[in-house]
This record gives C-alpha cells, sequence and structure tokens, in this order.
C-alpha cells in the first residue's frame, strides 16, 4: 500500500465514521435534549428525522456533485458543514434551531459516505481494493460501539451538547490529511446535476414526514396536517414521474426492473425501519422508563454490534457460497423473534432477563443479514452501476428509518411508558419477520458455476 494509499483510506474511514458516530450517538441523547429544552416526543423524533430527511433525499445527487465538482472537494465541504452544524447543534438555544441544524448536519453528511467510497474505488483496484473496502467497513461498524458508550459518558458526566462537539476532532484531522495528501480532483465537466428532482425528493418527504409526527397532537382533520401531507405526496409522485424523463436521474428507475434489487430495497424497507426504531425506542425508554443511566443505556446494545462485527463477515462468505436467500429469510425472521423477546420487559425491570437475550437474539439475526442483503443488491447489478446502486440502496434504508421515526407517536400510543414500549416491539417483530417474508419469496439465488467435469 502506497503512502498515498494510506492518506486515502484513513480520510475514508474518519469521514464516514464522522456521520456513523453522529447517527449512534443521538439516539443516547434524545432525553436530555428534550428535558433541557422541552417538545417531549415530538422534539425527539424532529432531532432524528430532520437529520434523516436531507441525508436521504441528497445522498442520491451525491454521486453526481461529486463527478461535477469533483471528489475531493466536495468531501472537504461535507466535512466543513457538517462540522459548522455540529458546532450549531451544540449551542442550539432552543428545540427549533437545534432541529433547522439537525437538518443542515444531514444534508451535508449526505456528502460524506458516498464521497469515501468513491474516493476508495478510485484509488484501490483488484484484491488491494476489496481488502480496503473490508477495513473501512471494519473501522466505521466501530463508530456502533463507541458511540453509544462516547455519547452516553458526555450526556452522564459532561453535557448532551459534548455529544455534537465531539465531531469536531474526526473531521479536523480529516481535513488535514486532505491538506497534506496533495490530492488531485478529477472532473467531469459534462456531468448534469438535478437539483430540481433532489428538491422535490427533500420537501416531498418533509411535508409527509411533518404531518406523521403532528397528527398524534392535532388530528387528520387539521389543515396543518392534511395540507402539507397531501402537497408532500403530490410533490413525491413528482419526483418519482421526473425520475422517468430527466436525462441524468438521481433515481434510476430502470434498477428496479431487476428481481433481486427491487425485492432486497422492499425488504430493506421493512428491516431497517425496524431497526431505527428499535434502536430508538430502546435507548429511550430505558433512561426514560427503566431508569438507567444514559452510559447504561448506550451500552445496552453492544451485545448486538458485537455479534454483528463477529460473525456478519463469516455469514457474507456462506452467503456467496450458497446464495443469499436463506439468509435473508432466517435472519430477519430471527431478528423478529428477539423484538418479540422485550415483551418479557416488566414493571421489575432486569436488564440481564429482559433485555440482553433479546439482544443477543436480534445480534445473531443481523449478522446473518447484513452483508448477504448488501451483496444480493450490488451483486444484481452490474460493477459499472455499483455505486449509485449503492446510494438508492442506502437511500432506501434512512427513508425507512425516517417513516418508522415519524410514526411512533402513532406506534406507542402518543407516550413511551412500558405499553408503548411493548406496541414498538410487536412491531419491529412484524416489520422484521415481513422483511424475511419478502426475502424468501422475492430473492432468487444467483446460478452457481457448472463444475468442470
Amino acid at each position: 500500500m502506497t503512502t498515498t494509499q494510506r492518506y486515502v483510506l484513513w480520510i475514508a474511514v474518519l469521514a464516514s465514521f464522522v456521520a456513523f458516530l453522529d447517527g449512534t450517538i443521538v439516539n443516547v441523547a434524545l432525553p436530555a435534549i428534550s428535558d433541557e429544552l422541552g417538545g417531549g416526543i415530538t422534539t425527539q423524533q424532529w432531532v432524528v428525522d430532520a437529520y434523516l430527511i436531507t441525508l436521504g433525499a441528497l445522498i442520491l445527487v451525491a454521486g453526481s456533485v461529486s463527478d461535477a465538482y469533483g471528489r475531493v472537494l466536495v468531501l472537504r465541504i461535507g466535512l466543513i458543514g457538517f462540522g459548522i452544524a455540529s458546532l450549531a447543534i451544540a449551542a442550539a438555544p432552543t428545540a427549533e434551531f437545534l432541529i433547522v441544524a439537525r437538518g443542515l448536519q444531514g444534508a451535508a453528511g449526505a456528502f460524506l459516505v458516498p464521497s469515501s467510497l468513491a474516493l476508495i474505488t478510485s484509488n484501490f483496484t483488484g484484491s488491494a481494493q476489496s481488502r480496503a473496502i473490508g477495513i473501512w467497513t471494519a473501522m466505521t461498524t466501530s463508530a456502533m460501539i463507541v458511540g453509544p458508550l462516547i455519547g452516553g459518558i458526555l450526556v452522564d458526566f459532561v453535557s448532551w451538547r459534548w455529544a455534537f462537539l465531539i465531531n469536531v476532532v474526526p473531521i479536523g484531522v480529516t481535513l488535514m490529511l486532505l491538506a497534506r495528501g496533495g490530492f488531485h480532483d478529477t472532473r467531469h465537466p459534462d456531468s448534469s446535476i438535478d437539483w430540481i428532482g433532489a428538491a422535490l425528493c427533500t420537501f416531498g418527504l418533509g411535508g409527509m414526514v411533518y404531518a406523521l409526527i403532528e397528527q398524534p397532537d392535532q388530528g387528520w382533520g387539521s389543515p396543518a396536517i392534511w395540507v402539507p401531507l397531501a402537497l408532500g405526496a403530490v410533490l413525491f409522485v413528482a419526483f418519482v414521474l421526473r425520475q422517468r424523463t430527466v436525462r441524468h436521474p438521481i433515481l434510476p428507475l430502470d434498477l428496479f426492473r431487476v428481481r433481486n434489487f427491487w425485492t432486497g430495497n422492499v425488504a430493506t424497507t421493512f428491516i431497517y425501519g425496524a431497526l431505527a426504531l428499535n434502536g430508538l425506542v430502546v435507548v429511550v425508554y430505558l433512561q426514560e422508563g427503566a431508569g438507567l443511566s444514559a452510559t447504561l443505556a448506550g451500552l445496552a446494545s453492544l451485545p448486538m454490534t458485537i455479534l454483528m462485527i463477529l460473525f456478519s463477515s463469516r455469514a457474507g462468505a456462506l452467503s456467496g457460497r450458497w446464495g443469499p436467500r436463506f439468509f435473508m429469510t432466517v435472519g430477519p425472521i430471527t431478528m423478529g423473534i428477539g423484538a418479540l423477546l422485550l415483551l418479557t420487559v416488566g414493571t421489575d425491570f432486569s436488564y440481564w432477563w429482559q433485555v440482553l437475550p433479546s439482544m443477543i437474539v436480534m445480534g445473531a439475526g443481523l449478522a446473518l443479514t447484513v452483508a448477504p442483503l448488501t451483496s444480493a443488491i450490488l451483486g444484481a447489478i452490474g460493477p459499472e452501476r455499483s455505486g449509485i446502486a449503492s446510494a438508492v440502496n442506502n437511500a432506501v434504508a434512512r427513508v425507512a428509518g425516517l417513516i418508522a421515526i415519524a410514526l411512533l407517536a402513532t406506534i406507542v400510543g402518543g407516550a413511551l411508558d412500558l405499553d408503548g414500549f411493548h406496541r414498538s416491539a410487536i412491531v419491529t417483530a412484524v416489520l422484521m419477520i415481513a422483511g424475511g417474508i419478502t426475502s424468501f419469496f422475492g430473492i432468487r439465488n444467483p446460478e452457481r458455476p457448472p463444475k468442470d467435469a
């Protein structure tokens, strides 16, 4: 590995690590944020969804922007924007200010992961590229472990605001590496950016999510609910229709003609919607309902993450040998069973007997699912379009989480008490099992090459 490649790998890891770290830290900080700034469950929903709206909509256009303006430039702008937004969040005087800053942070974050992966694919080839992507995956996944722990410690012993200030450290290091690496950008002047499509997608999702979050307080009959819901739906439909005719679509609809691609994305919708819902509900309830500290609540899902890191690569290798269908069926159903184990949580709370078994079973299911799901979706599309296929799948996962969080108040019945926690566990299980059933009936294993006679 050359010196330039080492710089590229560290830059890609750190840039993505920032986005992954923030996504895991924020859930732990939600109770402290709503305690200080007010707004209860609605504020908690918006703090998560404001980020996911812009992230999910703009991640689709990130590839076009990188081609037009250069990956290094776009990565640098994304890092600076993410850092400024993090500072604004840490200084937020009101919930409304914080929510707007989270939206801006999501917009910046949309350009970090695709640009960092593009740097790897453009600077590594062959087996070196596979190894670099493996290192990138392992290092960025570690954010899932350290994020809740760092967030919990900062919330308990300093302030939730420092949970966002911590982003400045890896951002500063990454910008320094970019400056020292002496990289030269490659631009494609003929690239076209569908800004109108990006705007239609963002405002369409925003209108619908606003209605879903605010509906429990105002009711479906209120014009403040059905007007943005209807307008958002119209804008989103206009976005989809535009993708059929625009010269350079940010969502190439022809990808969905491939069976494993569209089926895999339907399964992604169920699975990642369930993961987002479960991740938020568990860490918030353990603090507000069970009375755990933020640090302990952040550590609660650690077994799940460790199992995924230990066994997901093995599941991916077996999936490559046997095909993804079995793993994409059994994995989500196993996670659904794990979610149902959370129904054992009662007023006499015990993490070891009521939560830990669920985390272990869900971790096993997640390890079986993630790598085969990714390989099934990307393997269905030619390597020349793997970048946009990955971006679409990433956006589908983020939008699924966005919608699940937007429906949180409806799912839990307006309050995240014990009954609401149980309702969330049931919905999580139903979504997971739906993902497994979708995979069983929809995914097709690739044909194995014939053995030599």
